[in-house]
């Protein structure tokens, strides 16, 4: 003869399956949040290097100094609204002032000038000049 089930023993495969699928759903979303911060951490923007810059300080005055350079691409692929980022440094690296002039579209195998006015500050070592910023123009070119 069997024993009558307890109310308690009767909702035990309900529960059972509940803590299942719950611990699942728990699993599912840690993952997906684990998933999602290692996609939105942020990575340092790179230069590739295909693109390249040269520079020179043309003149100082009271109140900026006039930087200007080239950028050279020697990828395949033109570059397209190309800005620079003149900076004056300290000894230790620091930045102390900036200019970020735009030097438009870089040709493949090509270069483009470009002119920086930086503002003159006390403790300033020199000037560091590189890439602020670019899109590479993909697809044909556009006839006006």
């Amino acid at each position: 003869m069997q024993r009558a089930q307890t109310p308690r023993q009767r909702g035990l495969p309900e529960r059972k399956m509940f803590r299942i699928v719950f611990n699942a759903a728990w699993r599912h979303l840690v993952l997906c949040a684990v998933v999602v911060a290692a996609v939105s951490t942020p990575v340092a923007a790179q230069t590739p290097s295909s693109l390249r810059v040269t520079h020179s300080v043309d003149k100082t005055g009271p109140t900026s100094a006039e930087l200007s350079g080239r950028v050279f691409n020697d990828g395949l692929v033109d570059v397209i609204d190309v800005y620079v980022n003149a900076a004056a440094v300290d000894q230790a690296g620091k930045v102390l002032a900036q200019g970020i002039p735009y030097v438009g579209t870089v040709p493949a195998h090509g270069s483009a000038p470009f002119k920086a006015r930086v503002p003159v500050v006390p403790g300033a070592a020199g000037y560091r000049v590189g890439i602020n910023s670019f899109r590479f123009a993909f697809g044909g070119r556009e006839s006006p």
